[in-house]
C-alpha cells in the first residue's frame, strides 16, 4: 500500500479511516531515517491499514503541537479520526506489526 503524506492542511482528511498510523518524522532525524523503511515495509504487508507520514518542520507546526509531539519518530494511531494510542522512538518491524495487530483487535 502506498504511504500517504499529511500536512497541517490535510491532516484531518488523512485520519478518517478505520485504522490509521501516522509517523511524525524529520529528514534530519537519524532514528526517523532508520524507521522510515520499516514503516514502509509494514505498510506493504497490511493493506487494510492507512499509513501516513507527517514531516515535522516549518509550515507544519500546528498538528504536532496539537498532539503534544515532543520527540520523533512518534507514531500515533487513529480509529475513525480519534487518537487511540501513541508510541515514541524507533520500533523494529516485529514490534510495529504486533502493535498494529493489538490495535486491530481493540
Amino acid at each position: 500500500m502506498a504511504i500517504n503524506h499529511a500536512t497541517d492542511e490535510n491532516f484531518s482528511e488523512m485520519i478518517g479511516g478505520a485504522l490509521t498510523l501516522v509517523d511524525f518524522w524529520a529528514p534530519w532525524c537519524g532514528p526517523c531515517r532508520m524507521f522510515g523503511p520499516i514503516f514502509e515495509a509494514t505498510s506493504e504487508t497490511m493493506p487494510d491499514v492507512n499509513f501516513v507520514k507527517f514531516e515535522v518542520g516549518p509550515g507544519n507546526e500546528r498538528t504536532p503541537a496539537k498532539f503534544g509531539i515532543r520527540g520523533i519518530p512518534s507514531v500515533l494511531a487513529f480509529k475513525n479520526g480519534e487518537l487511540v494510542e501513541a508510541r515514541s522512538g524507533l520500533m523494529d518491524q516485529e514490534t510495529l506489526s504486533a502493535w498494529i495487530m493489538e490495535l486491530k483487535g481493540a
